[in-house]
């Protein structure tokens, strides 16, 4: 079921989101200017600023993962755990977080380059960082779900680099995964219509090579199968009567 939310959820859904992009944003200024912190650091930063804002880590004790934030270095796509890590010059750090507020979930992603990267890299944060871009200028009232998804794969793939097939967005809301499912990949005009009130995390992972993946013996930690690196941005966003209304952009 997709639902459509009122102007009160919304209005829930838009703290939510605030909340999350300033925590996202303190994480990304910790990340950079730290050289040699530890991912579990970051985790337990990303908790701290969550609960002081009175709302709720998202993802801790979902589907039974022990932590707040995932952290995930280089090859790894999504769902990196936190631990002993340290992060180091010329690592890129993707952190996706999630936040409650009042019951109502926010999601996104960045990911950010610590110290000096070789400059292919630097072009994979900012395309994958477009795409994302790319697929949230479809998500208008009367267009449909595959519009998105088709707009992502067509801004990685003409780049030069690949999107994740494995994962995709979803609808979120009051749970933090719902319907619709949002790939970053297939042919256009496709799947629901997009309508007023729907609520959307749009996620696109892109890769420097091949677009397959697999799970670490973890069960969580996603990397890509040839080991080069990936990156993942993510926006909560909103469908509206004009364009678009990013709710994670920090305002």
């Amino acid at each position: 079921m997709i639902f459509i939310r009122s102007e009160k959820e919304l209005k829930y859904l838009r703290t939510s989101g605030q909340i999350l992009a300033k925590v996202l944003q303190r994480l990304r200024e910790t990340t950079i200017n730290n050289s040699g912190i530890t991912t579990q650091e970051l985790d337990k930063l990303a908790e701290s600023l969550i609960l002081k804002q009175n709302a709720k880590p998202a993802f801790k004790g979902y589907g039974g993962f022990p932590y707040s934030l995932c952290v995930s270095i280089n090859e790894e796509v999504v769902h990196g755990m936190p631990g002993p890590r340290q992060i180091r010059p010329g690592d890129i750090v993707s952190l996706d977080l999630g936040a409650i507020w009042k019951g109502y979930y926010s999601d996104s992603a960045i990911t950010v380059a610590v110290g000096k990267i070789d400059k292919e890299i630097q072009r994979l944060l900012k395309v994958t960082k477009e795409s994302l871009h790319e697929g949230i200028k479809q998500a208008k009232k009367g267009k449909r779900v595959s519009d998105i998804s088709f707009a992502v794969q067509c801004y990685v793939e003409k780049n030069g680099f690949s999107v994740v097939r494995d994962l995709a967005g979803h609808g979120v809301g009051r749970e933090l995964h719902e319907d619709p499912s949002i790939p970053n990949f297939g042919k256009p005009h496709r799947g629901p219509r997009l309508e007023k009130g729907m609520v959307l995390a749009i996620e696109p992972m892109v890769n420097v090579g091949s677009f397959e993946v697999e799970i670490l013996k973890n069960g969580w930690t996603v990397v890509t199968k040839d080991r080069q690196f990936s990156a993942h941005f993510e926006h909560t966003i909103t469908v509206t009567d004009n364009n678009p209304e990013i709710l994670t952009l920090c305002s």
